[in-house]
């Protein structure tokens, strides 16, 4: 890990994504952990950092944004991964939204490199192949 887990705020968000994600496995079979512990250390920043560890709370087990709150972490966090969870938009309304907010954008461009590295799999499908091309232009677009 790059990141500090001596800052009392690191700490807070590593430990609730552990808990949080606690069995859960991505797409190579690793533990979830290990893959928002990559995009944490794509970031710089502490608040970079807490959103890249919880930018898959509220999507993938159900974190509201009450609970976020009650648990104090800041306002400019808890917005963006409001943001960086996906909705009913349609994947652009998405994309664009998020290019609106510098943390989210920083942030989810990591996750996307990280999910592009089809070296991670075991073996690599054609929905693979589609969701790194389609990753790639959507990091271009959030990089412009």
């Amino acid at each position: 890990m790059r990141f500090d887990l001596e800052d009392p705020w690191i700490k807070k968000a590593y430990e609730l994504a552990v808990n949080l994600h606690r069995g859960q496995v991505d797409k190579s079979g690793k533990p979830y952990i290990d893959h928002l512990i990559e995009v944490a250390n794509q970031v710089e920043g502490r608040d970079a950092i807490m959103v890249a560890l919880l930018h898959d709370a509220m999507e993938d087990q159900g974190v509201t944004t009450k609970f976020l709150m009650n648990q104090d972490f800041p306002t400019n966090v808890i917005e963006a991964i409001i943001l960086l969870t996906k909705t009913g938009d349609d994947y652009m309304s998405y994309i664009l939204k998020i290019k609106e907010n510098p943390l989210a954008r920083v942030v989810k461009i990591a996750d996307m490199r990280h999910n592009s590295d089809l070296s991670r799999l075991k073996s690599i499908s054609e929905k693979d192949i589609e969701r790194k091309e389609k990753y790639t232009k959507s990091i271009q677009l959030l990089s412009d």
